[in-house]
C-alpha cells in the first residue's frame, strides 16, 4: 500500500507541477504580451517623433529660403534706387548733384546695416581689423604705426566684415659705412 500512496503522492506531485509551470508560462505569456504592447506603442510614439522632426526640418528650410530671399529683395530694391540715381547722374549735366545723392544713399544704407569704417591712418597696426600690404620707411614716424591707407576696412557692428589694406612705418635702418 505504501507504494501504491508513494505513487499516488508522485502524480499529485507531478500534476502540480505541471500546473504550475502552465501557471508560469501563462504568466511570461501574458507579460511578453505586454511588452510587445509596449515596444508598439514605444514604436509608434518614436515614428511620430521622427515625423514631427522631418517636418520641422522642412519648415525650417522653407522659412530660411524665405529669410533668404527677403533678404535678397531688399537689397535688391537698394540697387536699383541707387542704379536708378546713377542713371539720372550720368544723363544730368551736373552729375556732381546726384553723386552726392548716391552718396547720401549708400551712407544711409551702411548705417542702418550697423557697418562702420576703420579709421586707421596715424593709429598702430593692429592684425585682427588691418592687412599691411606694404611698409615703408621713415625717420619721423613711430615704427607700426600706419601712414596709409590703401583700401578702408569696415566692421558691421563689432565683427570685422573687411579689413583695412594699410602701410605701415617702419624706422629706416641706420646703414653703417664701409
Amino acid at each position: 500500500m505504501s507504494e501504491k500512496k508513494t505513487s499516488v503522492k508522485k502524480k499529485t506531485s507531478d500534476k502540480e507541477k505541471t500546473e504550475l509551470l502552465q501557471k508560469k508560462i501563462q504568466k511570461l505569456e501574458e507579460e511578453i504580451q505586454k511588452l510587445q504592447e509596449e515596444l508598439k506603442e514605444k514604436k509608434n510614439k518614436l515614428l511620430r517623433a521622427y515625423a514631427d522632426f522631418q517636418n520641422y526640418q522642412k519648415r525650417m528650410e522653407k522659412e530660411l529660403h524665405n529669410m533668404e530671399e527677403e533678404t535678397k529683395k531688399k537689397y535688391l530694391s537698394e540697387l536699383i534706387d541707387l542704379h536708378e540715381i546713377l542713371q539720372k547722374a550720368y544723363e544730368d549735366k551736373n552729375p556732381k548733384e546726384g553723386l552726392k545723392i548716391i552718396l547720401k544713399n549708400l551712407n544711409n544704407l551702411l548705417e542702418k546695416e550697423n557697418i562702420k569704417s576703420i579709421e586707421c591712418i596715424g593709429k598702430p597696426f593692429d592684425h585682427n581689423i588691418h592687412h599691411a600690404i606694404s611698409t615703408i620707411e621713415k625717420n619721423d614716424c613711430r615704427e607700426g604705426i600706419i601712414v596709409e591707407e590703401v583700401k578702408k576696412g569696415y566692421m558691421i557692428g563689432d565683427k570685422l566684415l573687411r579689413p583695412s589694406q594699410v602701410i605701415v612705418c617702419q624706422k629706416k635702418k641706420k646703414t653703417k659705412p664701409n
